[in-house]
């Protein structure tokens, strides 16, 4: 399973999607940007969320949220009725002096 990198700071999230809502750009493969990580959060039910490089399948559910690492392509499926959301990160670049930046 993936993990999230411990100096990832949120700074926005989508609106709260349904089965009925899901966005057709979150069903196709997509990918974040470089430096934009995701947890997709699943707050009742359950989805499909399949990173396709290299292949790995997760059922997401209010248990187990998912982690999007940068320009990784992936799409999500709803498993029946569910609502979820998106939330985006960014990592603090290292500061000048930082000698773990070397």
């Amino acid at each position: 399973m993936k993990t999230m990198p411990a100096t990832a700071t949120a700074y926005k999230r989508t609106a709260t999607f349904t089965q009925a809502t899901v966005p057709d750009g979150l069903r196709k493969t997509h990918k974040t940007a470089r430096g934009v990580w995701g947890r997709i959060v699943v707050l009742e039910g359950a989805l499909n969320y399949e990173i396709l490089e290299p292949y790995e399948r997760q059922v997401l559910t209010p248990e187990l949220p998912g982690v999007v690492e940068p320009t990784v392509p992936h799409r999500v499926a709803p498993l029946g009725d569910v609502r979820f959301f998106v939330a985006f990160y960014r990592c603090a670049p290292a500061a000048a002096g930082d000698a773990s930046a070397r």
